[in-house]
């Protein structure tokens, strides 16, 4: 069984930057692809970015492309994303999820997660 834990969120104004972190317990993380997904009050849960096992695949919501960046750290079994340029539309609570032994393709879909965490809240402010 693995454990993610966000962490991370605040606010910040928009323009701003955030950095949210994803660590998991539990073995092998190198096995997970992982993915970062987001709901904001009212609306649906959407995919934000995914990594592959190996962090060498990426996909990004068209939404924050350019100006998010996901990275993993198989040593430190953390994933990260790095927000920058953020904007009052990306407010929401932000959820990291797992997908074991699948691609980055795979992980952009919260049916395709087998573990997540309890999210972190984002706020930007105008």
């Amino acid at each position: 069984q693995v454990q993610l834990v966000e962490s991370g969120g605040g606010l910040v104004q928009a323009g701003g930057s955030l950095r949210l972190s994803c660590a998991a317990s539990g073995r092998t993380f190198s096995r997970y692809a992982m993915g970062w997904f987001r709901q904001a009050p009212g609306k649906e849960r959407e995919f934000v970015a995914s990594i592959s096992r190996t962090g060498g695949n990426v996909y990004y919501a068209d939404s924050v492309k350019g100006r998010f960046t996901i990275s993993r750290s198989n040593a430190k079994s953390t994933v990260y994303l790095q927000m920058n340029s953020l904007k009052p539309e990306d407010t929401a609570v932000y959820y990291c999820a797992s997908a074991t032994n699948m691609g980055a393709y795979e992980a952009r879909s919260w049916g395709a997660s087998d573990y997540w965490g309890q999210g972190t809240q984002v706020t930007v402010s105008s």
